[in-house]
C-alpha cells in the first residue's frame, strides 16, 4: 500500500512540473510575440490639461475671459454668430477661440447641434479642432482651438486694397467699415506667395478628402474662403461646421432650404436641389481655388436677382483660360519671379474642373489631392 502511495505522488510530481515547464514556455512565447506587436498609443492631448475639461466651463467663466465678449477681442464672424479670442488661465494652453452663437439667428440652435456632431469625433491636421462648449439656458457657445494667423479671407483681402471706397467713413455700411478695419490691419504684412497659396490649397483639398472619406462622410456645405483658417505657418484648417451634413444613411443629409454662400453655391443648389452632396463641396472648392488665385471675391460677379455669381466666374474664368491668358488673370499681388507659367495653367485646370456645372463632370476629393501634387511650386 506504501508503495502504491509512493508511486502516486512520484507521479503527481511528475505531471506537476511537465505542466510548469509548459506553462513556462508559454509565457515566454507570449512574450516574444507581444515584443513583435506594434502598440498603438492613444490620440495625442488637445493641450488641456487634465484637470480642464471645457464642456464644464460655466458662461462666467467665458464672460471673464472674453472680457464679456468684449468687440475689442473679436477675431471672426461664423456663421450666425461672432468669434472670441479668450483666455482661460487654469487649462493647459491659455488661448481659445470661443464663438458665441446670436440667441435670435435663424436656426442658430440647430447650427450648434450640427456643428458639436461633426466636430466631436475630427482630428485631421486640415480639420479645427473643438474642444468643447458651453450651453446654458438660451445661451450657445462653442470652444475652438486658437489659430493664431486669423482666416484666409482676411489674407485675400490684400488682394482687392484698391477696391477699399473712397466715401467718407460716416455714410459706410457696417460690412465696409469692417472690411477697411481689416485692411488696415493687414497693410504691414506681405500677400501670400504663389507658394504658400498653392500649400493652403492642397491642404484644404486634404481635409475634404478626409471628410468625404470617413466611414461616415461629412458634408461642409459652405466652403469658401472665411471658413479656411491658417496656422503658424500657414497651415489651412478647414473650420465653421454650422451647415454640415452627415451621411449616415438615412434623412440626415437632405436639406429643406438652400445651403451655403452666394457666389460659392453650387448650380445644383441654387436651383433647388434638397439633397447635399460631396460634389457640392468640390464645386465650392473650385470657386475658391479661382478666388485664390485671381484675387478676385465671387461676390464680385453677384447677381441679386438670380444667385448666378459663381457661375459668371467660372465663365469669366474659362473664356480667359481658352484666350491663353493664364498669368494675366493671376492677382496682381502674386509675384511673378520664379513662376513657372506650368504651373499656373495646371491649377487653373484643376479649379475649372472642381467648379465644372454638371456634377457628375467634377472630380471627387481624393482625386483632387492628387491632381494638385503634380503642380510645380
Amino acid at each position: 500500500m506504501e508503495q502504491t502511495l509512493q508511486v502516486i505522488l512520484i507521479a503527481a510530481g511528475a505531471l506537476i512540473a511537465v505542466i510548469m515547464l509548459f506553462a513556462a514556455a508559454a509565457c515566454a512565447a507570449c512574450r516574444r510575440i507581444r515584443s513583435k506587436i506594434p502598440i498603438t498609443r492613444p490620440p495625442a492631448a488637445t493641450g488641456l490639461s487634465s484637470t480642464f475639461d471645457p464642456k464644464q466651463v460655466s458662461m462666467a467663466e467665458l464672460e471673464k475671459a472674453t472680457h464679456n465678449f468684449s468687440p475689442d477681442l473679436i477675431i471672426g464672424r461664423g456663421s450666425f454668430g461672432m468669434v472670441y479670442k479668450a483666455h482661460l488661465p487654469h487649462a493647459g494652453r491659455s488661448t481659445f477661440a470661443v464663438k458665441k452663437l446670436s440667441p435670435d439667428a435663424f436656426h442658430g440652435f440647430c447650427e450648434f447641434r450640427a456643428e458639436m456632431a461633426a466636430l466631436s469625433k475630427l482630428r485631421h491636421p486640415n480639420v479645427v479642432t473643438i474642444l468643447g462648449f458651453c450651453d446654458t439656458g438660451s445661451e450657445r457657445v462653442l470652444i475652438y482651438e486658437y489659430i493664431p494667423n486669423g482666416s484666409l479671407d482676411k489674407w485675400l483681402l490684400l488682394d482687392t486694397m484698391s477696391e477699399t471706397p473712397k466715401t467718407p467713413r460716416s455714410r459706410l455700411t457696417s460690412s465696409w467699415e469692417t472690411r477697411i478695419k481689416i485692411v488696415e490691419t493687414l497693410r504691414s504684412r506681405l500677400p501670400l506667395s504663389w507658394e504658400t497659396r498653392i500649400n493652403i490649397v492642397r491642404g484644404v483639398a486634404r481635409g475634404l478628402a478626409y471628410l468625404h472619406n470617413l466611414k461616415t462622410p461629412i458634408i461642409h456645405r459652405n466652403i469658401k474662403a472665411s471658413k479656411v483658417l491658417l496656422g503658424y505657418y500657414f497651415e489651412p484648417r478647414i473650420a465653421d461646421f454650422g451647415l454640415a451634413r452627415i451621411i449616415d444613411g438615412s434623412l440626415s443629409h437632405v436639406s429643406t432650404g438652400v445651403a451655403g454662400t452666394m457666389g460659392y453655391m453650387p448650380p445644383e443648389y441654387i436651383q433647388g436641389a434638397t439633397m447635399a452632396t460631396t460634389m457640392g463641396d468640390v464645386y465650392s472648392f473650385g470657386i475658391l481655388m479661382l478666388q485664390i488665385s485671381t484675387g478676385i471675391r465671387p461676390d464680385s460677379f453677384k447677381d441679386e436677382s438670380n444667385g448666378k455669381g459663381s457661375e459668371r466666374f467660372v465663365e469669366w474664368a474659362r473664356e480667359k483660360v481658352a484666350q491663353n491668358l493664364h498669368m494675366e488673370i493671376l492677382g496682381a499681388n502674386i509675384s511673378r519671379a520664379g513662376l513657372e507659367e506650368s504651373g499656373v495653367v495646371e491649377f487653373l485646370r484643376i479649379a475649372l474642373l472642381c467648379a465644372s456645372y454638371s456634377s457628375r463632370d467634377r472630380p471627387p476629393m481624393r482625386e483632387v489631392v492628387e491632381l494638385l501634387k503634380r503642380i510645380p511650386t
